[in-house]
């Protein structure tokens, strides 16, 4: 049986709203509206932004070095309303699956680990906003926001035995390979978080090469671009590594969109082998796969446009998405 057709509606809806809040997270970053309230949960200390004469003076005196910008402060308000909603969504699926439990096809644990995640998440938020974008928090609250995208697609692919559950499952060594494509493609969404949160995305402005014709410059310094905490009390908005920092931090990346294409490139062509749903899904990886692949290569040759850099974040959803739906294909329908 499948889970209450309900769950499973809801389960979809939140789906939409969390690919649309990991979306609007990036353009949030992108546009370098994160610190556009610099408080939390509110903005200056009021539940929307300030948008009089009188509010905006108040706002000012009371936080000097970050004045007003009504459009960030805009940005990360809706960003914010629009997160919170999708909490209490995942609050209600919790609730919601607890009580069906016990019907037959229910998945609970997952919902239930999901209010857990969403409540870090909100906490990962939080310190965002008071650690004034620490690279290592946005970071990890980049990946706790593709985390939770990808257990409510999960849970949703599961409520309802979509795709036919375990069609996949007899096809040798494909858990291995999809487990070891996963594991690395989560790498080097971490090495992209930490791309874009310590502004590293322009270090490398050539390609294939990385800067005046060379592919791996010597002044690149790896020792400081890959020190994860540096204490509190500094303001990381716009970064604070110098060039070669930010330059060691482009190259792994690069070194790791190559490995990601041999190992997911290999996946794919194992699924295609398999055939039928097997080649479909074989299809699935490689493209997303080649999509993100020249997104990211475009941000490069065009200089980051804001366009395609919020779409190297979508192509990076999209293709948990597909791996999780891989996944699904392959896990026998016994146990959801």
């Amino acid at each position: 049986m499948n889970a209450h057709p309900w769950f499973y509606r809801l389960s979809l809806v939140a789906t939409a709203m969390a690919l649309c809040v990991v979306v609007l997270g990036a353009w949030v970053r992108l546009t370098d509206a994160g610190l556009g309230c610099p408080d939390w949960p509110g903005c200056y200390g009021q539940w929307d932004v300030p948008n009089t004469d009188e509010a905006i003076a108040a706002a000012n005196q009371a936080f000097p070095d970050t004045p007003v910008d009504i459009g960030k402060g805009w940005r990360e308000m809706v960003h914010r309303y629009l997160a919170s909603m999708l909490g209490l969504l995942i609050v209600g699926l919790g609730v919601f699956a607890w009580r069906q439990r016990h019907r037959p096809g229910q998945p609970w644990r997952v919902p239930l680990l999901l209010v857990a995640l969403v409540c870090f998440q909100g906490v990962l938020g939080a310190w965002t906003v008071t650690w004034q974008l620490k690279p290592a928090v946005v970071t990890a609250h980049l990946l706790g926001g593709l985390t939770t995208l990808s257990l409510l697609w999960w849970v949703t692919l599961r409520s309802n035995q979509m795709g036919g559950g375990g069609r996949l499952s007899r096809v040798p060594g494909l858990g291995a390979f999809l487990a070891i494509g996963t594991l690395v493609a989560v790498a080097q969404i971490s090495l992209g978080g930490w791309t874009s949160t310590n502004y590293a995305a322009l270090a490398c402005n050539d390609f294939p090469a990385c800067s005046l014709g060379e592919y791996w410059p010597e002044e690149a310094d790896f020792a400081e671009g890959f020190v994860l905490w540096r204490g509190l009390g500094v303001n990381y908005e716009f970064g604070v590594l110098d060039h070669p920092a930010r330059m060691a931090i482009h190259l792994v990346h690069r070194v790791g969109a190559i490995v990601v294409t041999l190992v997911l490139g290999g996946l794919a062509f194992w699924l295609w082998r398999a055939g039928g749903l097997g080649r479909t899904m074989g299809m699935a990886v490689a493209g997303a796969l080649a999509l993100q692949v020249l997104i990211g290569i475009g941000n490069v040759i065009y200089n980051l446009p804001l366009a395609l850099a919020v779409a190297h974040n979508a192509g990076a959803a999209l293709l948990m998405l597909v791996l999780v739906t891989v996944f699904h294909v392959r896990q026998p329908v016994a146990r959801p």
